[in-house]
Protein backbone atom coordinates (compact mmCIF):
# COMPACT_ATOMS: atom_id res chain seq x y z
CA UNK A 1 0.00 0.00 0.00
CA UNK A 2 0.75 3.47 -0.66
CA UNK A 3 3.37 5.39 1.98
CA UNK A 4 2.12 9.20 3.04
CA UNK A 5 0.60 10.88 5.51
CA UNK A 6 -2.80 10.57 3.50
CA UNK A 7 -3.61 13.66 5.32
CA UNK A 8 -6.91 14.29 2.98
CA UNK A 9 -8.71 10.93 4.84
CA UNK A 10 -8.66 13.60 7.69
CA UNK A 11 -11.67 15.75 7.55
CA UNK A 12 -14.32 12.95 8.80
CA UNK A 13 -14.04 11.19 12.07
CA UNK A 14 -13.40 7.81 12.14
CA UNK A 15 -16.44 6.96 13.90
CA UNK A 16 -18.58 9.02 10.91
CA UNK A 17 -16.66 6.99 8.30
CA UNK A 18 -17.51 4.05 9.86
CA UNK A 19 -21.32 4.67 10.14
CA UNK A 20 -21.56 6.27 6.43
CA UNK A 21 -19.43 3.16 5.13
CA UNK A 22 -21.54 0.53 6.75
CA UNK A 23 -19.57 -1.96 7.64
CA UNK A 24 -21.09 -5.25 8.44
CA UNK A 25 -19.77 -8.81 10.16
CA UNK A 26 -16.09 -9.99 10.19
CA UNK A 27 -14.94 -6.10 8.30
CA UNK A 28 -16.70 -4.18 10.82
CA UNK A 29 -14.95 -5.83 13.85
CA UNK A 30 -11.77 -6.22 12.71
CA UNK A 31 -11.61 -2.11 12.46
CA UNK A 32 -13.71 -1.32 15.37
CA UNK A 33 -10.68 -0.83 17.65
CA UNK A 34 -9.21 1.52 14.69
CA UNK A 35 -8.79 5.84 15.51
CA UNK A 36 -6.62 6.07 12.15
CA UNK A 37 -8.49 5.57 9.05
CA UNK A 38 -5.37 4.89 6.84
CA UNK A 39 -4.92 1.99 9.81
CA UNK A 40 -8.46 0.77 9.08
CA UNK A 41 -8.23 1.00 5.20
CA UNK A 42 -4.67 -0.91 5.97
CA UNK A 43 -5.96 -3.74 7.73
CA UNK A 44 -8.99 -4.84 5.86
CA UNK A 45 -6.88 -4.82 2.50
CA UNK A 46 -4.17 -7.06 4.68
CA UNK A 47 -7.31 -9.19 5.78
CA UNK A 48 -8.32 -9.59 1.86
CA UNK A 49 -11.28 -7.42 1.97
CA UNK A 50 -10.60 -4.54 -0.37
CA UNK A 51 -13.81 -3.81 -1.48
CA UNK A 52 -14.67 -3.11 2.32
CA UNK A 53 -11.60 -0.63 2.32
CA UNK A 54 -12.66 1.08 -0.86
CA UNK A 55 -15.68 1.41 1.09
CA UNK A 56 -13.88 3.59 4.09
CA UNK A 57 -12.08 5.70 1.27
CA UNK A 58 -15.52 6.33 -0.60
CA UNK A 59 -16.30 8.24 3.02
CA UNK A 60 -13.90 9.69 3.63
CA UNK A 61 -11.83 11.29 0.73
CA UNK A 62 -13.98 15.21 0.84
CA UNK A 63 -16.51 14.56 -1.18
CA UNK A 64 -14.91 16.91 -4.74
CA UNK A 65 -11.66 14.11 -4.85
CA UNK A 66 -13.89 10.76 -4.06
CA UNK A 67 -15.83 12.14 -7.28
CA UNK A 68 -12.92 12.50 -8.87
CA UNK A 69 -11.87 8.75 -7.94
CA UNK A 70 -14.50 7.54 -9.11
CA UNK A 71 -13.86 9.43 -12.29
CA UNK A 72 -10.66 7.53 -12.45
CA UNK A 73 -11.39 4.33 -11.45
CA UNK A 74 -14.09 4.24 -14.44
CA UNK A 75 -11.63 5.66 -16.87
CA UNK A 76 -9.33 2.97 -16.12
CA UNK A 77 -11.79 -0.05 -17.13
CA UNK A 78 -13.53 2.34 -19.19
CA UNK A 79 -14.68 -0.17 -22.47
CA UNK A 80 -13.65 1.05 -25.99
CA UNK A 81 -17.28 1.25 -27.29
CA UNK A 82 -18.39 3.57 -24.12
CA UNK A 83 -21.64 4.43 -24.96
CA UNK A 84 -21.59 8.86 -26.07
CA UNK A 85 -24.80 8.51 -22.96
CA UNK A 86 -21.77 7.33 -20.35
CA UNK A 87 -19.40 9.50 -21.78
CA UNK A 88 -21.32 12.44 -21.04
CA UNK A 89 -21.44 11.41 -18.01
CA UNK A 90 -18.23 10.94 -16.74
CA UNK A 91 -17.19 14.27 -18.61
CA UNK A 92 -19.67 16.17 -16.61
CA UNK A 93 -18.52 14.52 -13.31
CA UNK A 94 -14.81 15.79 -14.02
CA UNK A 95 -16.14 19.05 -15.12
CA UNK A 96 -18.04 19.41 -11.62
CA UNK A 97 -14.55 18.40 -9.72
CA UNK A 98 -13.23 21.04 -11.95
CA UNK A 99 -15.50 23.96 -11.53
CA UNK A 100 -17.82 23.07 -9.07
CA UNK A 101 -20.88 25.17 -10.15
CA UNK A 102 -23.99 24.81 -8.94
CA UNK A 103 -25.01 24.24 -12.99
CA UNK A 104 -22.31 22.13 -13.25
CA UNK A 105 -23.67 19.54 -10.71
CA UNK A 106 -27.23 19.71 -12.00
CA UNK A 107 -25.82 18.83 -15.55
CA UNK A 108 -24.04 15.75 -14.06
CA UNK A 109 -27.33 14.83 -12.43
CA UNK A 110 -29.27 15.42 -15.85
CA UNK A 111 -26.49 13.18 -17.59
CA UNK A 112 -26.47 10.27 -14.96
CA UNK A 113 -30.43 10.15 -15.64
CA UNK A 114 -29.83 9.75 -19.63
CA UNK A 115 -28.23 7.03 -18.80
CA UNK A 116 -30.08 5.13 -17.11
CA UNK A 117 -28.28 4.97 -14.11
CA UNK A 118 -26.91 1.66 -14.71
CA UNK A 119 -23.05 2.77 -15.52
CA UNK A 120 -20.13 3.64 -13.28
CA UNK A 121 -20.11 6.67 -14.92
CA UNK A 122 -23.44 7.63 -14.17
CA UNK A 123 -23.07 6.79 -10.66
CA UNK A 124 -20.27 8.97 -10.63
CA UNK A 125 -21.96 11.93 -11.92
CA UNK A 126 -24.77 11.16 -9.42
CA UNK A 127 -22.18 11.12 -6.78
CA UNK A 128 -21.20 15.05 -8.15
CA UNK A 129 -24.62 16.31 -7.42
CA UNK A 130 -25.23 14.83 -4.64
CA UNK A 131 -22.37 16.52 -3.41
CA UNK A 132 -24.38 19.57 -3.30
CA UNK A 133 -26.46 21.39 -1.15
CA UNK A 134 -29.83 20.81 -2.29
CA UNK A 135 -31.46 17.71 -4.38
CA UNK A 136 -34.45 19.66 -4.93
CA UNK A 137 -35.29 21.60 -8.36
CA UNK A 138 -34.01 24.81 -9.24
CA UNK A 139 -36.42 27.23 -7.49
CA UNK A 140 -37.97 25.23 -4.78
CA UNK A 141 -36.85 25.08 -1.12
CA UNK A 142 -33.67 23.00 -0.52
CA UNK A 143 -33.77 19.46 0.27
CA UNK A 144 -29.79 18.68 1.39
CA UNK A 145 -28.64 15.54 0.34
CA UNK A 146 -28.22 13.23 4.00
CA UNK A 147 -24.42 12.76 4.29
CA UNK A 148 -23.56 9.55 3.35
CA UNK A 149 -25.01 9.67 -0.46
CA UNK A 150 -21.73 10.93 -2.22
CA UNK A 151 -19.53 8.38 -0.74
CA UNK A 152 -22.66 5.56 -1.35
CA UNK A 153 -22.62 6.65 -5.06
CA UNK A 154 -18.40 7.04 -5.52
CA UNK A 155 -18.75 3.55 -4.22
CA UNK A 156 -21.44 1.85 -6.49
CA UNK A 157 -19.29 3.70 -9.37
CA UNK A 158 -15.99 2.00 -8.15
CA UNK A 159 -17.60 -1.32 -8.04
CA UNK A 160 -19.52 -1.31 -11.29
CA UNK A 161 -16.03 -0.62 -12.22
CA UNK A 162 -14.28 -3.24 -10.77
CA UNK A 163 -16.83 -5.91 -12.35
CA UNK A 164 -17.20 -5.06 -15.85
CA UNK A 165 -16.54 -7.13 -18.93
CA UNK A 166 -14.14 -9.24 -16.86
CA UNK A 167 -15.64 -9.53 -13.63
CA UNK A 168 -13.28 -12.05 -12.52
CA UNK A 169 -10.01 -8.82 -12.35
CA UNK A 170 -12.37 -7.90 -9.56
CA UNK A 171 -10.28 -8.32 -6.55
CA UNK A 172 -6.92 -6.93 -8.60
CA UNK A 173 -8.84 -4.21 -10.03
CA UNK A 174 -10.12 -3.06 -6.18
CA UNK A 175 -6.54 -3.26 -5.24
CA UNK A 176 -5.44 -0.91 -7.82
CA UNK A 177 -7.91 1.29 -7.50
CA UNK A 178 -7.09 1.19 -3.34
CA UNK A 179 -4.06 2.88 -4.52
CA UNK A 180 -5.69 5.53 -6.52
CA UNK A 181 -7.59 6.34 -3.59
CA UNK A 182 -4.48 6.85 -1.40
CA UNK A 183 -2.87 8.64 -4.14
CA UNK A 184 -5.55 11.23 -3.98
CA UNK A 185 -5.73 11.40 -0.24
CA UNK A 186 -2.05 12.33 -0.15
CA UNK A 187 -2.93 15.12 -2.66
CA UNK A 188 -2.18 13.50 -6.31
CA UNK A 189 -4.15 12.56 -9.23
CA UNK A 190 -4.82 9.06 -8.67
CA UNK A 191 -4.81 8.50 -12.58
CA UNK A 192 -4.36 5.09 -13.47
CA UNK A 193 -3.30 3.76 -16.79
CA UNK A 194 -6.39 1.96 -19.03
CA UNK A 195 -6.32 -1.45 -18.72
CA UNK A 196 -5.80 -3.74 -21.39
CA UNK A 197 -9.29 -4.80 -22.12
CA UNK A 198 -8.41 -8.06 -24.52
Amino acid sequence: MAEGSFFKLRSIPMEDVRARAGLTGDSAALVQADTDIATAITRLDAAGLPGEAAKLVAHALPKRESVWWACMCARHTEPPDLPALDKAAISAAEAWVRGQTDEMRRDAFDKAQQANFGTPEAWAAVAAFWSGDSMSPLGQPKTPPAPHLTGTAVIGSVVLSAVRTYPERREDRMRRFLASGLEIANGGAGRMPHEELT
